[in-house]
């Protein structure tokens, strides 16, 4: 399996960005995506985490929501604009609006499951914090808040579903290599579209 044409979008930034929610597997299938493809790997929880020297949760807990998102937003920042590797986002982070203009033009591919595949693969734990209360309604509600975010930043969708990571980085490849960038998302390397700005 070949990477995507470098020709079919941006020559800076990453290859490929994965975007979905909670326990989807983005980080198990970004990091088989990128070896497949000879290219590093990153994931901007695990870049916050590195930073603040603690746990997601920690800080959800001891800063609340607002905080995380601002460091969040900062992480993604950073990444779209140094990595051009796989690139794995948070479940929550395409809810900011900078972000989601930023991966405008990116080959974005958004990972989606269904409730009882999430239940399944990561027993919808309290350990997530947007999950501490009754976790199947609640992951429930966040995917009806983000399912429109997701795939309006994404140009490829590919369900998780009872496939191995494997099969899921199979079916990311070939799903962006049959789907070229609008031609309207083709953008100049460096900025946001619609706007001067570096990204």
């Amino acid at each position: 399996m070949s990477a995507p044409d470098p020709a079919s979008g941006p020559v800076n930034g990453p290859a490929v960005v994965l975007v979905g929610p909670m326990g989807v597997g983005k980080s198990t299938v970004g990091e088989l995506l990128a070896a497949r493809l000879g290219m590093a790997f990153r994931d901007s929880d695990a870049d916050i985490v590195a930073a603040q020297g603690r746990s997601i949760a920690e800080i959800f807990v001891d800063e609340g929501e607002t905080h995380f998102r601002e460091l969040e937003r900062a992480a993604v920042r950073r990444a779209l604009t140094e990595h051009t590797g796989v690139l794995a986002l948070g479940g929550g982070a395409i809810l900011d609006e900078t972000t989601r203009a930023a991966l405008t033009g990116l080959p974005v591919a958004y990972l989606s499951m269904e409730v009882a595949e999430a239940a399944r693969r990561t027993g919808l734990n309290t350990a997530r914090p947007l999950l501490a209360v009754n976790p199947r309604q609640q992951w429930k509600l966040l995917m009806e808040g983000r399912r429109h975010l997701y795939t309006e930043v994404a140009r490829v969708s590919v369900a998780t579903d009872d496939r191995t990571p494997e099969e899921v980085v199979d079916a990311v490849l070939d799903a962006l290599e049959q789907t070229p960038p609008p031609a309207d998302q083709l953008r100049i390397p460096g900025t946001i579209p619609g706007k001067e700005n570096p990204v």
